[in-house]
């Protein structure tokens, strides 16, 4: 059974940082995504990471480009979001997602204070 679980998440004020975390059990890393959903809105895309010939390739959503950094370590089946320069607009719960599957995590709630 395929597992995701986040961690990390918390109050922070405008312009601090946070580090996420996304455990996977139950299959090997593959590409992992990161979603977030404000209060209201729809669920948007974030980042997502995955391997091309065993380079970590990123893919990221215009919002986060230059303040977020996604990344995995292979050995954990952990990936991570790191989120520098967090705005108040960023304050949403943030899910982890395999690609291609309808795996999520529960979520973490985010909330960036201004």
């Amino acid at each position: 059974q395929v597992q995701l679980v986040e961690s990390g998440g918390g109050l922070v004020q405008a312009g601090g940082s946070l580090r996420l975390s996304c455990a996977v059990s139950g299959r090997t890393l593959t590409a992992i995504e990161w979603f977030r959903q404000a209060p209201g809105k729809e669920r948007e895309f974030v980042a997502r990471i995955w391997n091309v010939v065993n380079v970590q390739t990123a893919l990221y959503a215009d919002p986060v480009k230059g303040r977020f950094t996604i990344a995995r370590d292979n050995a954990k089946n952990t990936v991570y979001l790191q989120m520098s320069s967090l705005k108040p607009e960023d304050t949403a719960v943030y899910y982890c997602h395999v690609w291609g599957y309808d795996y999520w995590g529960q979520g973490t709630q985010v909330t960036v204070s201004s």
